[in-house]
């Protein structure tokens, strides 16, 4: 049983759930020893979909021995049908399990059926507006989660999915200024808008449920971004937020899915090694400024004259985006493929893995500790003993 806390549950699709909800993170970060271990504890565990055959050495060696896209395809289909059953299975029957997919990815609508055939019990989607969710899903009982940033995109997706006869069972709202890895806005100028503030989308959501004819407990709120304390919990479930959605802090937990040597990095890092720059998706991101990524901001400028407008095979034959800055040429957008350095930062390869991370310091400072640990300390204000902490090593 989980220790007594003063907040009110989260509830979404008749369930009433711990008001957290882990963060999906690709690629492989979150898979389901992380989600199922927070659905056990009551609260929403999140498996991000991209990629997650390199958790799986038999898939990994049959993509080897036929590396074609179709293959590399089926394998992460079979990786998601499998992590899905193995988080089911840890989460004992308690919280629920949720499926991050992410709009930009090529094969975003295979993923959701995916999802909805192996028995998730939500869809998580963000990287885009997901408009054509509630078709995509139609005929499944699944619960169905935007992320979203401001009030006109949460207008936008609530008056367009209303017409499908369907409402959001929650909806996340990112702030692009504190997230982790891709954020929710079209250049890195636009990071600390006001319109991001989530009082501000509070107020200005008033109105809109209003002129649907909706209540506002018709579609519960979550905030996302920066939450990384008891205060900073109680602070937004005082001003109007069901519940809040946490990434980095439960990435460096003992049952997360990735190296160790991913959890040293990302609890290790200092403010000034945390930077913003344009993905391959043209979206910004956040992340360490490991040797790979220091490397590749020191010569962004150079590589974006040589090579911008050149288009280029796709390096690991999985197509992943639907719109790729290194294989689509396009000038303005990121050119390395994130695929390979994802994976190389799931592996715990500190130089040459792309490590993303939120911008606040974490809750139990650079020590690895257990979701349990980090939901009790989340939800009560009280941290158990610290234990001994591994060694640190330099980034850079």
């Amino acid at each position: 049983m989980f220790p007594s806390h003063p907040f009110a549950p989260l509830r979404i699709r008749g369930r009433a759930l711990l008001p957290i909800v882990q963060g999906g993170m690709g690629v492989g970060i979150s898979a389901h020893r992380l989600a199922g271990s927070v659905a056990r504890e009551g609260a929403v565990g999140t498996i991000a979909s991209i990629d997650l055959r390199h958790h799986h050495p038999d898939l990994l060696d049959m993509c080897r021995a036929d590396p074609r896209r179709e293959t590399l395809e089926r394998a992460n289909l079979i990786a998601l049908s499998r992590e899905i059953e193995g988080a089911k299975r840890l989460s004992e029957g308690r919280g629920m399990i949720a499926v991050n997919v992410m709009k930009a990815v090529s094969a975003h609508a295979d993923y959701v059926r995916a999802a909805c055939e192996n028995g998730a019990d939500a869809i998580v989607m963000g990287a885009g507006l997901p408009l054509d969710l509630p078709d995509l899903t139609q005929g499944h009982d699944i619960a169905l989660i935007p992320i979203l940033s401001d009030a006109r995109g949460i207008a936008l997706v609530l008056k367009k999915w209303m017409k499908k006869g369907r409402l959001p069972d929650a909806v996340v709202i990112e702030h692009p200024a504190h997230a982790g890895g891709h954020l929710g806005v079209t250049n890195l100028s636009e990071m600390n808008d006001e319109r991001f503030s989530f009082e501000r989308i509070f107020a200005e959501l008033d109105p809109v449920f209003t002129s649907l004819g909706l209540r506002r407990e018709d579609v519960p709120l979550i905030v996302a971004g920066g939450i990384n304390s008891h205060e900073a919990v109680r602070k937004w479930l005082a001003a109007g937020a069901n519940g809040v959605q946490v990434g980095t802090p439960f990435a460096v937990t003992e049952e997360g899915d990735a190296h160790p040597n991913f959890k040293r990095v990302l609890a290790d890092a200092r403010p000034e090694d945390i930077v913003e720059f344009v993905s391959v998706t043209g979206l910004p991101a956040r992340a360490v400024k490991t040797p790979w990524l220091a490397r590749y901001l020191r010569n962004e400028a150079r590589i974006r004259a040589k090579i911008g407008s050149i288009k280029n095979a796709c390096p690991t034959a999985l197509e992943c985006l639907s719109v790729c800055g290194l294989r689509d040429g396009v000038e303005k957008f990121g050119h390395f493929c994130i695929d390979t350095r994802l994976a190389a930062a799931l592996r715990g390869d500190v130089a040459n893995g792309l490590f993303f991370r939120g911008r606040e310091s974490l809750p139990f400072g650079n020590a690895i500790r257990s979701v349990r640990e980090l939901m009790e300390l989340l939800l009560t204000g009280v941290a158990r003993p610290a234990v001994a902490r591994c060694g640190a090593f330099a980034l850079v």
